[in-house]
């Protein structure tokens, strides 16, 4: 249902435009001045605002200007409504953002037919934000056996309407598989929704799947589309899908079954095209045995399993992953021109990356942040944690012992919690020792003693 508001300061115009609106099957909300309608639009979202011109605390013009200056994806789109038509305000009113002018004494024909394209510009507008989005996602980057494997089934299966579980740990690179798998199916050119259910609190994550109506939550927005509504036509991608509760599961079964549900609130079902992709880092058949998660919910989503492998199954992408953060990030921060050196990168391949690609990411980015003169990253400027790893697995390569007596393995923890100290600190030996609740001259003896020394 399309939310419009009507600013107008005349009671019988808002009625009966009210009246009219709601027998064509839009949801309404009225406001007398400008006031009253700007606050209105903060805390709802609308598709339309029906504005008058000659407003009494305000001019409408005035107020159009500040409607599309809004900090949200969810501008409305305004058309304008006079009693004192002119062209040159109508003209104004175009180059300030208004998608129509409309003269009174209204025509109904000419208002219903202005609204409704507006509903579609707005939609339009929406959908074009929605892929500018997604651009720069969907790459699945990898020359490793496993990801050009991976790469051949998403254009295998892409094309299909078939529903997906991917398969994989935290910070693989599940979303992105999606994304790739939306951006060569069918419904390319249609919205690419998210929904994160390990991350909704459960007393919401039915409204943020299915929308609510008039109100249905207390102290939100009047109205709110679901993922399942704005994924209309496109794919709706279900992230940690064995986070669900089994309340949850039953309701998004029956609406995969019937391509319809219920907003919270609403007395009409709403129907929709959708191919759902789910994703999960859990064992969806011992979550079963265990009464976590419905078996039938399992066997509609899993028609075509994926699994994403680990990064540390296939360290020879780390290169490649490595380029395409430097040349994201070095873009971001104008740093175009950042590499790292086969040292740095030899010492991220013997890294086991718990975190996986996130956990790569997201390092790359830290560095190029705590070495902003630096335009070649070597082995020096990775985090501590990282290359004191690297040691770890090169002594276990090697088959040396770690330890050959009590002192040396009290000495090794002493030295490890040090390191983990001054990597969380970013290498500040005054902040590390005050982490650590020792004088800074202390530790310094102390980081003598166990052959610490700091990057630089």
């Amino acid at each position: 249902m399309n939310h419009v508001l009507i600013v107008d300061d005349e009671a019988e115009i808002r009625e009966s435009l009210e009246s009219i609106l709601r027998e064509e099957d839009y949801l309404v909300t009225t406001a007398a001045t400008a006031r009253e309608a700007l606050e209105l639009l903060r805390d709802a979202a609308y598709d339309v605002v029906l504005l008058d011109i000659w407003l009494p605390d305000r001019d409408g013009l005035d107020t159009l200007t500040e409607i599309r200056q809004m900090e949200s994806s969810n501008v409305p789109e305004v058309v304008i409504i006079s009693g004192h038509g002119t062209i040159e305000a109508a003209v104004r009113a175009t180059k300030l953002g208004a998608y129509d002018f409309l003269e009174k004494p209204l025509s109904l024909d000419r208002t219903l037919i202005v609204l409704k394209n507006a509903m579609k510009a707005r939609q339009m507008r929406e959908d074009n934000q929605e892929f500018s989005r997604q651009l720069t996602k969907g790459t699945v980057t990898g020359n490793s056996v496993p990801m050009k494997a991976l790469r051949q089934q998403i254009k295998l299966m892409a094309p299909t309407n078939g529903r997906v579980l991917i398969y994989g740990e935290s910070g693989a690179g599940k979303e992105l598989v999606g994304r790739a798998m939306h951006a060569e199916s069918l419904r390319k050119d249609r919205p690419f929704v998210e929904l994160n259910c390990a991350a909704i609190p459960e007393d919401y994550i039915e409204s943020e799947l299915f929308g609510y109506r008039h109100g249905a939550v207390p102290g939100g927005p009047t109205e709110k589309r679901g993922t399942f509504e704005r994924a209309d036509g496109g794919t709706l991608f279900l992230d940690e899908v064995g986070d669900m509760s089994l309340k949850t599961q039953a309701k998004v079964l029956r609406a995969l079954d019937e391509q319809r549900f219920l907003p919270v609130g609403a007395s009409h079902p709403v129907h929709v095209d959708v191919r759902v992709i789910a994703a999960t880092n859990k064992d969806l058949e011992e979550e079963i045995a265990r009464g976590n998660f419905r078996e039938d919910l399992f066997y509609r989503l899993n028609v075509i399993p994926f699994f994403v492998p680990p990064l540390r199954d296939r360290k020879e992408d780390i290169p490649l992953l490595v380029k395409e953060f430097l040349q994201q990030f070095g873009a971001e921060y104008g740093r175009p021109h950042v590499e790292m050196t086969e040292d740095a990168l030899a010492a991220l391949k013997q890294y086991h990356w718990p975190g996986n690609v996130r956990e790569l990411r997201n390092l790359v980015e830290r560095v190029l942040i705590l070495n902003p003169k630096t335009q070649r990253i070597e082995r020096k400027h990775l985090p501590m944690l990282v290359y004191r790893d690297s040691a770890k697995d090169s002594n276990k390569a090697n088959g040396r012992e770690e330890f050959t007596s009590l002192l040396q393995a009290r000495e090794a923890y002493e030295r490890d919690y040090i390191l983990k100290k001054l990597d969380e600190f970013h290498g500040n030996v005054s902040r590390a020792a005050e982490g650590l609740g020792l004088e800074r001259s202390h530790l310094y003896r102390k980081m003598k003693a166990l052959g610490v020394s700091v990057k630089e």
